[in-house]
């Protein structure tokens, strides 16, 4: 079992930035893969990053050049960090481990408005 928890969502204004953490407790060993993905009101669930065990990064198209995953493996933990926000970036970010079943965390909220 891996649990996850998700911290740093907020509200902010278009052009900041925001950095979203995922600590990942638990049988950690079995992950081979961590993403990002987000669901924005009236939209599907959708992949915003994912970061391998090794390094290897992946980034929805929409999100390249301003959103950069990474992970610190001595904490077991995820960054997102998000730069110039757009208010379509709003949505429910959620951060998912990949095992031989996916585990997701509870979610944290990102508003971007003026």
């Amino acid at each position: 079992q891996v649990q996850l928890v998700e911290s740093g969502g907020g509200l902010v204004q278009p052009g900041e930035s925001l950095r979203l953490s995922c600590a990942a407790s638990g049988t950690v060993s079995t992950i081979y893969s961590m993403g990002w993905y987000r669901q924005g009101p009236g939209k599907p669930r959708e992949l915003v990053a994912i970061i391998t065990s090794s390094g290897l990064t992946n980034y929805a198209d929409s999100m390249k050049g301003r959103f950069t995953i990474s992970r610190d493996n001595a904490k077991n933990t995820v960054y997102l960090q998000m730069n110039r926000l757009k208010p379509e970036d709003t949505a429910v970010y959620y951060c998912s481990a990949h095992t031989s079943r996916d585990y997701w965390g509870q979610g944290t909220q990102v508003t971007v408005s003026s």
